[in-house]
């Protein structure tokens, strides 16, 4: 059967993979799965097979493409530069329009994208996460008479103090000598749910020399949106923030959640065929970097305060294969002092959240959860570290659905505790 052929990407981009098969082993489905058409391989031949029109946008065919989780682990392991992000996000966009879903599906994918844009949306979720964790509804997570999938549910909901709200100002002084002048990215789901992170984020660019711009205008990233699929909202908004930011005079865009920074730093790349935008897009996409990433840059204002505690790090997907950053915020680490690193087995695996992957396909999902349970559990750490809030939230379901005593926290939160409250 053969249908139209379309162009959701650039058709030369398919020709940069030679179907080696280096990418199989680090591609988290293929290896829970073992399936070919659930490998970067195996989908990058569908996809190119559907632009040809040699494959229909069938059922089949959507679910494949579904369960990729985005990683782009496969990126850090091809030795052929294939840009699989851009292709699995090109195709996303025409799933959306072109097929029709069931509706239940449709509905939650339709809620998820109504929801996290949204500031009333996010206030909302957050609201419903705090009365669960008020509620004490997270400790039915380990009731192991539960169904398994019910559980995981419930593991979502965090403990009583794990969801915090906070509206930052739109400047801070540097703590001492100034040295650079930066802007933040507020976020949206930040700013509800990991508020204190946001906080902590200002506090250790402070200590570090650093003026801190927040600008009330900006907004979301587009992130979330772009991975569902709505390519059109996504870049609407990503249209707002970059008017908002390209008036600034700033040395860097700060940015403390892994998936956004690595959607802001291909701005450029989204609008190369935007005669308005693609040139601020460019410039400012330069300027953005990880929390990490900036801090590992620059002459560290090194933290005087011990915190005593045994640390492992996970590598959020998106700063690891995303963006690259993977020996900074070890070197952080290292840089608190009382603090005991121990290595992450598969630190670098995808721990099932993936933007809202975990709510979108959920079996998946849990099953790499408990794979990454099993390596956390094994390190015996007070603590894991991670730079993304997807990952804290995921992570922090599996801690506690094993009623694990380990806590998951940003790494920023931890290097802020480290710093001595002078300010």
């Amino acid at each position: 059967m053969t249908a139209t052929p379309v162009n959701f990407v650039d058709h030369e981009k398919f020709f940069d993979c030679v179907h080696c098969g280096l990418c199989l082993s680090f591609c988290p489905t293929y290896v829970e799965l073992g399936t070919e058409m659930d490998s970067p391989r195996g989908r990058v031949a569908t996809m190119r097979a559907l632009q040809e029109g040699r494959l229909p946008l069938d059922a089949e065919v959507v679910r494949h493409l579904d369960l990729c989780l985005g990683c782009r682990a496969c990126e850090t392991a091809c030795p052929s530069g294939v840009h699989y992000g851009e292709l699995i996000e090109g195709v996303r966009p025409y799933i959306e329009e072109h097929y029709q879903r069931p509706p239940l599906e449709r509905f939650k994918r339709q809620a998820i994208n109504t929801i996290f844009p949204n500031p009333l949306g996010t206030r909302a979720f957050a609201f419903l996460l705090k009365t669960g964790a008020a509620l004490g509804l997270g400790r039915l997570a380990r009731w192991e008479k539960l169904p398994e999938q019910l559980r995981y549910w419930f593991g979502l909901l965090p403990e009583p103090g794990g969801v915090t709200a906070a509206t930052l100002l739109e400047r801070y002084p540097a703590i001492g000598e100034k040295r650079y002048t930066v802007a933040l990215l507020a976020g949206c789901v930040m700013p509800a749910v990991f508020g204190a992170t946001n906080e902590a984020t200002v506090k250790v660019l402070r200590h570090n020399g650093c003026d801190v711009l927040v600008p009330r205008e900006q907004g979301c990233c587009g992130a979330l949106l772009l991975h569902g699929g709505d390519k059109k909202t996504a870049l609407d908004l990503a249209r707002k923030n970059i008017n908002v930011f390209s008036r600034l005079d700033v040395d860097a865009l700060i940015i403390n959640a892994a998936g956004c920074g690595a959607m802001m730093k291909e701005y450029g790349e989204l609008f190369k065929d935007d005669p308005v935008y693609h040139e601020r897009a460019e410039r400012l996409a330069a300027k953005m970097k990880d929390v990490a990433e900036f801090l590992g840059s620059i002459p560290l204002q090194n933290p005087t305060r011990e915190v005593r505690a045994t640390v492992t790090y996970h590598d959020a997907c998106h700063l690891a294969h995303g963006q690259g950053v993977r020996q900074q915020p070890r070197t952080l680490l290292q840089a608190i002092p009382g603090l005991r690193i121990v290595d992450l087995n598969e630190s670098d695996w995808c721990c099932g959240s993936a933007g809202t992957y975990n709510l979108t396909e959920t079996e998946m999902a849990h099953r790499l959860l408990n794979r990454k349970m099993d390596n956390i559990q094994a390190t015996d750490a007070d603590l894991v570290v991670a730079g993304n809030p997807g990952c804290l939230m995921q992570i922090r379901a599996g801690l506690q659905q094993r009623g694990l005593a380990t806590k998951a926290i940003h790494m920023v939160d931890l290097l802020a505790e480290a710093y001595e409250d002078n300010a």
